[in-house]
């Protein structure tokens, strides 16, 4: 099992974070790249407990689908989403939002496994884990830029 940690400072309110990181229309602007699309259940605004999305984005070449659901909800300081249907063995993304002072501390926790062995194993240490901390941070940045932009103007 895999396991990426990253750790994302934003100058906004908590409760401003933990909305934009469940904001699916904010998630495709942030995944542009990859062409990323919600194309099934929840596909717009903000995603919520025991709701379940379908992604369809393209990466290494290949249109991939992703399904997951949000297992765990905690307003604002956490929710869990967990692959339903998709091409890991598991997956399961933590999102832990901490307030300090003003500003919000976003934390990722991704756990994951891949499927196929050492061909998998292999795979993830050469290719996947390095792409799915790029696409993370490309998230969180997109995040960040869009909460400290409104926050600004409300301040």
């Amino acid at each position: 099992m895999t396991t990426i940690r990253l750790h994302t400072i934003i100058d906004a309110p908590i409760t401003m974070v933990f909305d934009a990181a469940r904001n699916i229309d904010l998630h495709m602007k942030s995944a542009h790249k990859s062409k990323e699309k919600a194309i099934a259940g929840k596909t717009s605004g903000l995603i919520d407990l025991y709701e379940t999305i379908t992604w369809k984005g393209k990466h290494f070449g290949l249109y991939l689908k992703h399904q997951s659901k949000i297992t765990s909800l905690r307003y604002p300081t956490y929710f869990i989403d967990e692959m339903i249907k998709g091409h890991f063995k598991s997956f399961k993304h933590q999102h832990i939002f901490k307030e300090n002072t003003s500003k919000t501390e976003m934390i990722d926790i991704l756990k994951y496994q891949t499927p196929y062995g050492f061909i998998g194993k292999i795979f993830d240490l050469l290719i996947l884990e390095k792409h799915l901390i790029k696409f993370l941070k490309m998230r969180n940045e997109h995040i960040k830029r869009e909460t400290e932009k409104v926050s600004i103007h409300k301040k």
